[in-house]
């Protein structure tokens, strides 16, 4: 049931992050990034099991070997630079914005339809 839940969220998350991607406005395309980048990190978390204790302290008993930390780790440090990198995606657009008045990608371009 975990799973099918799971497959749920990310579809989900993965449709909001390309619809906002497709947008022409800047700051729903930066957050369309982040929201995509958001969803591949919780696909890794998945993909690295669920199961399992925490992989600190004493696993001598009954509950199994302990959950991989490493995933968690290396989704961790994504999502620190993924915090980052929208920080500055965010700041470019407001510099966009001062320096053209406009953050429409068209607009932006020379060419509008």
């Amino acid at each position: 049931m975990t799973q099918w839940l799971l497959a749920g969220v990310l579809g989900l998350l993965f449709a909001l992050g390309t619809f906002l991607v497709l947008r022409r406005d800047v700051v729903r395309v930066v957050w369309g990034v982040a929201i995509v980048s958001q969803a591949a990190n919780v696909y890794l978390v998945t993909m690295g099991g669920l199961v399992g204790p925490a992989p600190i302290g004493d696993f001598r008993g009954e509950l199994g070997p302990p959950t991989d930390p490493l995933v968690q780790a290396l989704v961790l440090t994504a999502i620190v630079i993924g915090f980052g990198t929208t920080a500055l995606a965010l700041v470019l657009t407001y510099r966009v914005y001062e320096e053209h008045g406009t953050i429409d990608v068209y607009d932006l371009g020379g060419e509008g339809l």
